[in-house]
C-alpha cells in the first residue's frame, strides 16, 4: 500500500504521480484507490494512494518485483511499509 505523507492523520491531496508506466509489467498488478486523473496527470486524492501486488514464481520473488514496482512510483510525500508481505 502506498499511502500520503501524514496518513492515517492528515494529508494533503493533488500531487501528481509519477512512475505508473514503469511500475508496470505483466507481473504487476497496481489497484488504484485514491487517485483521480488532473488533465493528463494521475494525482492523489486520499490517504491510501495504490495498493501494488505482484505474482512471482513464489513469494519471495513476489515480493520483491512488488517493491521494485513500488520503488519506481514517486509523488510528494509518498510512503510505505516495507515489511508487508514477509513470511
Amino acid at each position: 500500500m502506498v499511502a500520503s505523507g501524514g496518513y492515517p492523520g492528515e494529508y494533503k491531496t493533488g500531487f501528481a504521480i509519477s512512475g505508473l508506466e514503469a511500475a508496470t509489467n505483466p507481473s504487476i498488478l497496481l489497484f488504484h484507490y485514491a487517485t483521480r486523473k488532473e488533465g493528463d496527470a494521475i494525482v492523489t486524492d486520499g490517504g491510501r494512494i495504490l495498493g501494488v501486488s505482484a505474482i512471482g514464481k513464489d513469494s519471495t520473488e513476489a515480493r520483491e518485483r512488488a517493491y521494485a514496482a513500488v520503488e519506481k512510483i514517486q509523488f510528494e510525500g509518498m510512503q510505505y511499509r516495507k515489511d508487508i508481505g514477509i513470511i
